[in-house]
């Protein structure tokens, strides 16, 4: 038995010590001449559509959660952003070239029409990034239309 409470006092213990482990939660400045909601000047339902499913990890309007200010959930939840940015930054989105564009526009459109974004476990905590259907569609149709016209 003193094994177990030695063990479970260090779990504590260590728990409490990396708490005092930050991230760093700051975006960057967004500018509407880069970002891609403005630029492209999406309809209202895209745009709330956008900004509920896609833009807490893909762009630098990053809305982190209270649970993303405990460790270690806060290590994966800061993960997870930078590696959503590193694959398309809305925010950034004129800072790409026409190539990048069309690319991260198909791999966008796949991962709606898959239903692999957003990710599971983020739905779970956030009701507005279960899309439906018909939201995915809408979405879907929207990608659709700037590939079709190549105005990336």
């Amino acid at each position: 038995m003193k094994t177990f409470k030695k063990i479970v006092f260090w779990v504590f213990v260590s728990f409490a010590i990396i708490q005092f482990v930050p991230i760093d939660t700051t975006n960057k400045p967004v500018s509407k001449s880069e970002n891609f909601i403005d630029v492209k000047k999406s309809p209202p339902k895209v745009a709330e559509l956008l900004r509920n499913a896609c833009y807490d990890c893909h762009s630098n309007e990053t809305v982190y959660p209270k649970y993303a200010y405990i460790a270690p959930f806060s290590w994966s939840v800061k993960d997870h952003v930078n590696e959503g940015r590193e694959h398309l930054n809305f925010s950034v989105w004129q800072s790409y070239n026409k190539e990048l564009k069309e690319s991260m526009l198909k791999k966008a459109l796949q991962t709606l029409q898959n239903k692999t974004m957003p990710l599971p476990a983020y739905i779970v905590y956030h009701d507005k990034a279960n899309l439906s259907d018909a939201e995915r569609t809408i979405l879907a149709q929207y990608f659709e239309e700037i590939l079709k016209t190549k105005s990336y």
